[in-house]
């Protein structure tokens, strides 16, 4: 019985200590959007290096690739796939938090989450168009334009330049979201976290869900929502983070969220750019 019951605390912490590592990492290094970030910087003179605009048929993704790999995935959303492992893994542990406090909405948010991210991954077309630029760089001038054809049925499914993307991306999308909304008023319910961490998550979510609101009124609009719910999705993450390595026994020390929050405004302002520049 006693041996039962360590391994169910040891089971606990394992479970706390991925999802707080996930929390974390999703907050500094692969965050969602970057390319979208990248994008709007240079639209706003913050800097004045890549594509403008932002490649949209088959041949300038084909180009961009070719001529800047790191760029051309930044902005086809490979560190997004990256993210949604990442969240993948913090929903399923704040499940196991939560449960007690609302077991159908926890249930909903996670099949919701895990849904979207399912279909993310089927929907991100990142690698299939670097095999291709691939291809069509060592092709003969006869196979380019077949190799075009395929680059632009991809880009149907997926294309970060184009103002409407494939129903995969946006189905995606709404589901993770939706998911993140759920847990945040959730976490508003219960005991468990702070106040402060359950309005970081429904104003981060919330702010993302207006998404599809200025898809239909203001297209070209659409990048406000993710400008405003990008800070406060950072928060929140950190205060997630923060809270599963208490339940671990693991207290941050005092002034170390000031820290993080330094070092994860360095990585993306200054190394992120940095090495989408000169690498």
């Amino acid at each position: 019985m006693e041996q039962a019951i360590k391994d169910e605390e040891q089971t606990k912490k394992s479970i706390y200590t991925v999802g707080g590592i996930a929390a974390l990492i999703a907050a500094l290094l692969f965050r969602k959007n970057i390319g979208s970030e990248f994008v709007m910087y240079r639209e706003f003179g913050i800097i004045d290096w890549g594509p403008s605009p932002t490649p949209v048929t088959a041949e300038e993704w084909f180009t961009l690739l070719q001529d800047n790999v790191l760029l051309g995935l930044t902005l086809l959303d490979f560190f997004d796939i990256i993210n949604y492992c990442l969240v993948s893994l913090v929903f399923i542990t704040l499940y196991y938090v939560l449960r007690s406090t609302n077991e159908d909405y926890m249930t909903i948010a996670l099949i919701s989450g895990l849904i979207g991210v399912a279909v993310y991954f089927a929907s991100n077309q990142a690698f299939s168009l670097l095999s291709l630029s691939n291809q069509y760089a060592a092709a003969s001038i006869g196979q380019k334009a077949t190799i075009l054809t395929a680059g632009e049925a991809l880009l149907a499914i997926h294309n970060p330049g184009s103002v409407y993307q494939g129903t995969g991306i946006y189905l995606s999308h709404f589901l993770v979201s939706l998911s993140g909304l759920i847990i945040a008023i959730v976490m508003f319910q219960s005991s468990i976290f702070s106040k402060p961490t359950a309005y970081a998550g429904i104003i981060a979510n919330g702010f993302v869900m207006g998404h599809f609101i200025l898809l239909i009124i203001a297209p070209q609009m659409t990048f406000l929502p993710y400008l405003i719910a990008s800070p406060a999705l950072l928060i929140w993450y950190v205060l997630i983070s923060r809270k599963l390595y208490e339940f671990n026994s693991v207290k941050m020390e005092k002034g170390l969220l000031p820290r993080v929050i330094i070092v994860t405004a360095f990585v993306i302002y200054i190394l992120i750019p940095f090495l989408l520049i000169f690498l």
